[in-house]
C-alpha cells in the first residue's frame, strides 16, 4: 500500500511513518523546504520524500496522487505565534486542501490526526470523552481554535462520503522528540533544573509508539467520520515531576504556585522575550490558560475500535529521558 504521510520530520509524524514502513507500506513523504530531515533515515522501508507546504496546496498534487492513503499528521503546533495567520493557514486551510485533492486522486482512506485540544475539558478533572459537549468558543488560544477548525472540516468531509477517520492523540511522550514539544520541553526544563515549581493542573500523557501503531490499525478498522481519542495515564504535572524525579535523581518542585502568579510571569515572557526580543518565551499565557482545565481523558472507544492498548508511560518517559540526553539537549546522566 502506498501511503502520503504529512509531517514525518515532526514528533508523531516520525513514529506513525516509521511504524507504517514496519508493516510493509511504501511512503511517500512529505517535507517543507526549512525541515530538518536528519532523522528520516532512521524510518526505514521504502520511502520517498516529496518538497512542498501545507499552505501551498498545489505542491502537494503530485505527492497525493496514485496513493492508495493519506495520513496528516503534520501541524503547526506551538503555543506562541508571532503570526496567528500563519497557524490558521497551515492547520484549517492546508486541511480542507488536502482533503480536497485526497478525493480528487480517489484516495481510498484519509486518517486525519487532531489532538485532544479539541475535546471538552472542564476544571474540576472530569474524565472526558468524545461524546463531551464542546464548541468553539471552549478553545483557548490559537493552536486549539485551530485544531478545532481543522477537525471541523475533516468531520465535514466525512458527512459527505469521504472516508476520513480522526485520531486524536492526548500528550504523546517518548523519543525523537526533536523540536521539542511544548510536552518534550517540560522533561527538558527538568533535566536542566529550570523547574523551581508547578502548577495545580494535570495531563494525559501516552507513548507515542503506542499512538503510532494505532494510527497503522486505523487506516484498517477506523470508522469514517469517528474520533477516537489516543491516551494513557492521567497524571497531575506534580505526578510528572515526580515520575522524573524517581528515573534521574534530580529533585522534583514542592513549591505550588497559584494561576495569578503563573499567568504575570508568562505575560512578562511574552512582553520581554516574544514581542520585543523575537523569541519563543518560555511561558505563555495560553499556556497557563490551559492548565486551569486538567486534560484527562477515556480511550475506551479507540481500545474497543481499534484494538488500541494502555500501556503503562514510564518506559516512554524514560525513552524520551534518554534521547535528549543522548542528542545534547540535556546533560548526560551523572
Amino acid at each position: 500500500m502506498r501511503v502520503f504521510v504529512t509531517g514525518a520530520t515532526g514528533f508523531v509524524g516520525f513514529h506513525v511513518a516509521r511504524e507504517l514502513a514496519s508493516q510493509g507500506a511504501q511512503l511517500r513523504l512529505l517535507t517543507r523546504q526549512s525541515s530538518n530531515t536528519r532523522f528520516l533515515d532512521e524510518i526505514g522501508g521504502a520511502c520517498e520524500v516529496c518538497v512542498g507546504d501545507l499552505s501551498q496546496p498545489e505542491t502537494l498534487r503530485t505527492a497525493v496522487a496514485d496513493c492508495e492513503a493519506v495520513v496528516h499528521v503534520a501541524a503547526d503546533y506551538r503555543l506562541w505565534v508571532r503570526d496567528p495567520q500563519a497557524m490558521y493557514r497551515a492547520n484549517v486551510e492546508g486541511t480542507r486542501a488536502l482533503l480536497g485533492l485526497a478525493r480528487e486522486a480517489g484516495v481510498r482512506r484519509v486518517v486525519y490526526t487532531s489532538s485532544v485540544a479539541t475535546m471538552g475539558f472542564r476544571r474540576d478533572g472530569l474524565i472526558v470523552n468524545e461524546d463531551t459537549p464542546v464548541s468553539l468558543e471552549d478553545m483557548v488560544g490559537h493552536y486549539k481554535r485551530s485544531k478545532f477548525l481543522a477537525e471541523q472540516e475533516a468531520l465535514r468531509a466525512a458527512e459527505a462520503g469521504q472516508a476520513v477517520i480522526i485520531l486524536n492523540p492526548t500528550t504523546p511522550i517518548g523519543s525523537h522528540d526533536s523540536k521539542p514539544t511544548p510536552t518534550g520541553r517540560i522533561v527538558v526544563d527538568f533535566l536542566l533544573r529550570r523547574f523551581p515549581a508547578y502548577m495545580d493542573t494535570g495531563l494525559n500523557l501516552v507513548d507515542v509508539r503506542e499512538v503510532a501503531r494505532t494510527h497503522a490499525a486505523a487506516l484498517e478498522v477506523g470508522t469514517p467520520g469517528r474520533r477516537y481519542i489516543l491516551g494513557g495515564e492521567n497524571l497531575t504535572l506534580k505526578q510528572i515531576l515526580d515520575k522524573l524525579s524517581a528515573m534521574t535523581g534530580i529533585p522534583s518542585p514542592t513549591m505550588q504556585i497559584p494561576f495569578w502568579v503563573a499567568a504575570g510571569y508568562a505575560c512578562v515572557e511574552e512582553t520581554i522575550t516574544g514581542r520585543l526580543l523575537g523569541r519563543e518565551p518560555r511561558a505563555t499565557l495560553e499556556e497557563v490558560k490551559m492548565g486551569r482545565k486538567k486534560m484527562f481523558a477515556s480511550s475506551a472507544r479507540a481500545q474497543q475500535e481499534l484494538g488500541f492498548r494502555l500501556t503503562p508511560v514510564y518506559p516512554a518517559m524514560r525513552a524520551a529521558v534518554d534521547w535528549f540526553r543522548a542528542h545534547g539537549y540535556a546533560p548526560a546522566e551523572g
